[in-house]
């Protein structure tokens, strides 16, 4: 699969692998078993191969996605379906789906419907483990609402872990988003969560795993599809 390294990783990525030459050049002037300095220089391409992984931004495709359809924001496992009320904008009852991300997956955010960005607000919060029931309102997040002219209102949320210490929204009120395209980044590990409304068509299922840009999560009811088109 093709990818690029994201924004958010450049400058990390040249800083970490100034200090790797340093430690490599320190080891080999000071060190004089060459076994050492064999197992410190695999230690550090391993390392800094891993943390570019991290910070890989792969192509992801929409075309194939209706216009009703809901796509997951980031890559992971759905890990809570659940009926909840949203107090922070919407203020109703709303389904949500909440995506777990391990360290190894993508940690891209995209739009996971296009419209008019509504809100975007940053909280402060604590740092619960991401699959605490509380993360969604007492951690370190991010809430954003966007306005889609078929779908209506759909609001997402970027929440930090007990790893995840930088939350990256680059969504800003009055914006236009476009599905699937990069929203944010959040580093070292974390969750999302989608807030859909309860009629709408849940097309995943708990423990699923799902890709960023390309799942389809939910989708609005036939019924009220038809009756936008008639």
């Amino acid at each position: 699969m093709r990818f690029s390294i994201h924004r958010e990783g450049k400058k990390i990525l040249l800083s970490i692998f100034a200090l790797l030459v340093i430690i490599n050049l320190l080891t080999f002037q000071f060190v004089a078993s060459q076994g050492v300095f064999l197992f410190v220089l695999c230690t550090t391409l391993t390392a800094y191969v891993l943390i570019t992984q991290f910070f890989r931004n792969p192509k992801r495709y929409t075309e194939d996605v209706s216009e009703n359809q809901i796509l997951s924001p980031v890559d992971g496992k759905v890990v809570v379906i659940e009926e909840v009320f949203e107090g922070e904008y919407l203020n109703q009852k709303m389904r949500q789906i909440s995506v777990f991300m391990s360290p190894t997956n993508v940690h891209v955010t995209r739009y996971p419907v296009g419209g008019m960005v509504e809100y975007s607000k940053y909280h402060p919060g604590k740092y619960l483990v991401a699959w605490h029931p509380k993360s969604s309102v007492e951690n370190e997040r991010t809430t954003v609402v966007i306005e889609n002219p078929t779908i209506g209102k759909i609001l997402y949320r970027q929440i930090a872990g007990a790893m995840a210490r930088r939350i990256v929204n680059y969504a800003m009120v009055g914006q236009t988003a476009h599905r699937g395209e990069d929203s944010g980044f959040i580093k070292f590990g974390s969750r999302v969560d989608v807030l859909i409304p309860l009629d709408y068509n849940v097309k995943v299922a708990l423990g699923q795993k799902v890709r960023g840009g390309e799942t389809v999560i939910a989708e609005m009811p036939e019924k009220k599809v038809n009756q936008l088109l008639f």
